[in-house]
């Protein structure tokens, strides 16, 4: 199996420091992008959460790419709370995709603050897998609300029951109107402390459903 390796990718607000996670199946089926949560609260590429995440789509086939968004870690620019992380997200999702065009399935995910920052990028590239975790939603008062995702039966929401930092009741609210079922981690808090496993084997039983829906 090939390394993880850092790379650099050309940003809107300069380079990006990003992590690639290699697929573990030959050929891969696609790409995938993955947003790390908030910077101003430590958030960085090498999370365990979408570490996690990552691990898992590799495991389904999927050349993953983590990029430190702008002004955290070693890419350039400065923290633009979702505006141009979001821009960020995009140019990553085209260098990943330029990169494997024999790969040509779009996975886009997001933990935290990084979800709220993938369910704005998935209105301009749509994926065929959103998979948002502790997803940021019905969360910032001071900036934009997510829109509707794009494709219901392509998006896979997970969140912890005792997330104390957005509450499932945020998440449910966001979620209602759309129609879009919630998976919920019994136990599990913001970060999934003890429940990683459970999450992996989460993302590995549904996300085959979403992208083969």
């Amino acid at each position: 199996m090939l390394k993880p390796e850092t790379i650099h990718i050309s940003g809107p607000a300069g380079i990006l420091e990003t992590i690639h996670i290699p697929s573990e199946q030959v050929p891969a089926r696609g790409v995938a992008v993955i947003n790390h949560p908030n910077p101003l609260q430590g958030g960085t590429n090498t999370n365990k959460v979408i570490q996690t995440a990552a691990k898992a789509l590799s495991k389904l086939g999927f050349h993953c790419y983590l990029p430190n968004l702008r002004g955290v870690g070693n890419s350039e620019g400065t923290h633009d709370y979702g505006r141009g992380e979001t821009q960020d997200c995009l140019a990553v999702i085209d260098y990943a995709r330029a990169q494997h065009p024999e790969a040509p399935e779009f996975a886009l995910s997001g933990f935290s603050f990084g979800g709220y920052v993938a369910t704005f990028a998935a209105q301009e590239r749509i994926p065929d897998l959103l998979l948002l975790m502790g997803a940021a939603v019905c969360h910032y008062t001071d900036r934009p609300e997510p829109s509707a995702v794009p494709n219901v039966a392509k998006t896979l929401m997970i969140h912890g029951a005792e997330d104390e930092v957005v509450e499932i009741e945020k998440a449910l609210k966001w979620a209602e109107p759309q129609d879009l079922p919630v998976i919920t981690i019994a136990g599990s808090t913001h970060f999934f402390h003890g429940k990683l496993i459970v999450l992996r084997d989460t993302i590995l039983r549904f996300a085959p459903v979403c992208l083969n829906g």
